[in-house]
């Protein structure tokens, strides 16, 4: 199935996407929620209802009138209000080239264990404008990723277990103000505030019977679900970064158990695969500057658009946009002596 969030009558509306239609899932039976809120409180439940009529619309055994046209809605974030949103660090070409761009060794962890970090999940948004204050431009990227949402609650449970919380997928660009991220992490603590201002996801919510079409077997010595998604940005529509969800060394499985220890995930709960390689500027003017010191380097600009594509989950569109504002927490910096 593909869910998705969308304005309607001036509220939020949970609709079922088959083609380009959507159909309001309460309207579908009665018994289903009209937001994903509900509808992941009491996951297993009600997708046992809503998976029949949708393949019953798809095999046209059941007549039922759209509600509204995909492509002419207001769509929202999937999951317009997450429990929690957190990111992981699962594809090791992004981090490895990271930082051999910093001329420092790949760190050994990165192979022993899946890290995340906890973002803004009240900064989730979906398709359209961005709104970026002066100090995010200082160096503003997008990051091309995937995420999960949390279906059921669970906790210590493990990797081998952790597929069956999965309630579906999602393209996720996990937006970053690299100057105010780098500054305050000399602290080593962050990031905060070069990550809180923008989470973007959608344009749909993807269960994960809809990809095993696309599934490949787990990298050796890896436990959980992968698959083959072609990944690419575009920005203004020129072709920028292109990876694979393949490629993730870390599996959802694997992030969720560690995520799982000792705490609950509960239904909303986002989690992201962090950055595929090249999946960002940061990652290609580093290695741009690295092969050619004359590198032209881009970052994010006012006006911009952000097109993320990835197989089976479809296409998310951004617009990046400046607030009428000078006002600058950079330029606000206090420095106190003796």
């Amino acid at each position: 199935m593909k869910l998705v969030t969308y304005k309607y009558s001036g509220k939020q509306q949970l609709a079922l996407l088959i083609d380009d239609h959507l159909y309001n899932t309460n309207k579908l039976d009665a018994s289903l929620p009209d937001n994903m809120k509900e509808m992941l409180r009491e996951w297993e439940k009600h997708s046992a209802v809503l998976k029949p009529i949708d393949k019953q619309i798809k095999m046209q055994s059941l007549t039922v009138t759209p509600d509204a046209q995909f492509s002419k809605s207001d769509i929202m974030a999937p999951v317009p209000e997450p429990t929690s949103c957190r990111d992981g660090y699962a594809f090791r070409q992004h981090v490895a080239a990271a930082r051999r761009n910093r001329k420092v060794d790949m760190i050994a962890e990165f192979d022993h264990y899946p890290i995340f970090y906890f973002t803004n999940h009240n900064a989730i948004q979906g398709p359209g404008d961005i709104p970026c204050m002066p100090d995010h431009f200082q160096k503003l990227d997008f990051e091309l990723e995937v995420a999960v949402v949390i279906g059921k609650k669970g906790r210590n449970f493990t990797a081998a277990e952790a597929d069956q919380y999965i309630a579906g997928y999602m393209i996720m660009n996990d937006m970053s103000a690299r100057t105010l991220q780098m500054e305050e992490m000399l602290l080593n603590l962050g990031p905060a505030k070069g990550k809180d201002f923008s989470t973007v996801i959608g344009p749909m919510m993807v269960t994960p019977d809809e990809l095993e079409p696309y599934k490949v077997p787990t990298k050796p010595k890896h436990t959980g679900s992968s698959y083959f998604l072609a990944m690419t940005c575009k920005v203004n529509g020129e072709l920028v970064s292109e990876g694979n969800m393949a490629d993730m060394d870390w599996t959802f499985a694997e992030i969720i158990e560690r995520c799982a220890y000792g705490a609950d995930v509960l239904p909303g709960d986002v989690i992201g695969s962090g950055t595929v390689g090249t999946g960002c500027f940061l990652e290609l003017n580093g290695t741009g500057l690295l092969n050619n010191p004359d590198y032209k380097v881009q970052w994010l600009q006012p006006g911009d658009v952000v097109t993320l594509e990835i197989d089976g989950l479809g296409v998310l569109t951004n617009t990046i946009v400046a607030e009428q504002t000078s006002w600058s927490i950079l330029g606000e910096k206090k420095k106190f002596i003796g």
